[in-house]
């Protein structure tokens, strides 16, 4: 049973079973939000993005808040949604899938290949909490690039994450698929004052030694944060991090930070 960590004066406990049994049965892909043209999403194609509703973290410092509770509301239909992508063909290239966490949900694959039979390539944004998906969507060739979130190292992942009883080594296994596979991917963690520290990157840089695209983002305050009251690092913390991880993962970068 998974039992959600929301720290300090947000404290609260909730039990995701029927929740997660729900979107397992596959009863209703939550279509929540749909950007139409992005040029960062997807590296290197024009794309859209669909935000799928629903979610098995709570990661305090989420910024799509909405997005990952039973609250969470369709806003499109797979129909609307499919009729816009036919509109778009010979604009976009490719569809950026992500939540909440799209790998809940059972109708994510019958959804992809229909995406893909219009032409358009599949760019996947998991926490990479369920292998078994993201390794069949893999095998079936039903996705082009997947980025993956490496929330923080492994002894503070249940924390960053907002679980107890976390599986480590469901994450681990996610990781190794895509570091020891051919699928393009990247690995993103996303800094945050008060949950992270040197040593979360010490570890995050021999967990994932010379992985080919390692990108260090900065934590961004928003009203939809589920816990506001979060900092970003500082310029120099931040590249403080990046030199910790260099020796390992010499590719490692900054994204959207200025210099």
């Amino acid at each position: 049973m998974f039992q959600f960590i929301i720290p300090s004066e947000y404290f609260i406990v909730i039990y995701l079973d029927k929740y997660i049994t729900k979107q397992r049965n596959g009863e209703g892909m939550k279509l929540c939000g749909l950007q139409k043209t992005t040029l960062l999403d997807f590296p290197g194609h024009v794309a859209a993005t669909i935000f799928l509703g629903g979610c098995n973290f709570r990661c305090p410092f989420c910024h799509n808040s909405g997005l990952i509770g039973n609250e969470a509301e369709s806003m499109f239909s797979e129909e609307e949604i499919l009729s816009f992508l036919k509109k778009r063909k010979g604009i976009l290239e490719g569809v950026c899938i992500t939540g909440g966490e799209p790998t809940l949900s059972e109708d994510l694959e019958p959804f992809i290949r229909k995406i893909r039979d219009l032409g358009y390539l599949i760019k996947l944004d998991t926490n990479g909490y369920r292998p078994e998906v993201l390794k069949r969507l893999a095998l079936n060739g039903l996705l082009d690039y997947v980025a993956m979130d490496i929330k923080a190292g492994r002894e503070h992942y249940p924390k960053a994450a907002g679980i107890r009883g976390l599986k480590m080594e469901d994450i681990e296994e996610s990781a190794s698929f895509l570091l020891h596979g051919t699928l393009p991917f990247e690995f993103r963690t996303t800094a945050v004052k008060g949950i992270h520290s040197i040593s979360d990157f010490v570890d995050i840089g021999e967990w994932l030694i010379s992985c080919p695209n390692y990108y260090l983002q900065n934590y961004v305050d928003s009203d939809q944060v589920l816990c506001p009251g979060f900092q970003p690092f500082s310029i120099e913390e931040l590249n403080k991090f990046l030199n910790i991880l260099k020796p390992m993962i010499p590719n490692a970068m900054l994204r959207g930070v200025e210099n």
